[in-house]
């Protein structure tokens, strides 16, 4: 399976205090939505649309914006 990129990459606070991660593909937006306790409208669009691009149903950007999104809505966005 390849990895399905997109840019510019999104940056996300992690489990550990003062690190980002800056997310670049689909396989990892996927990775970190998993780890995220908190659950909105916003992430389950994006499970679904990382799962859509893995399938090549999708394109990347588009799990760029929908992670972006569950990012905002989840206070995960590292701004």
């Amino acid at each position: 399976m390849s990895t399905h990129w997109f840019s510019p990459p999104v940056p996300v606070r992690t489990e550990r205090a003062g690190l980002t991660r800056n997310v670049n593909n689909v396989e990892a937006a996927g990775q970190e939505l998993m780890k995220w306790t908190k659950r909105g409208p916003k992430w389950n669009q994006a499970v679904r649309v990382c799962i859509a691009c893995i399938s090549d149903e999708m394109e990347p950007e588009e799990a760029r914006k929908t992670f972006l999104a569950a990012a905002k809505e989840e206070g995960m966005l590292f701004c």
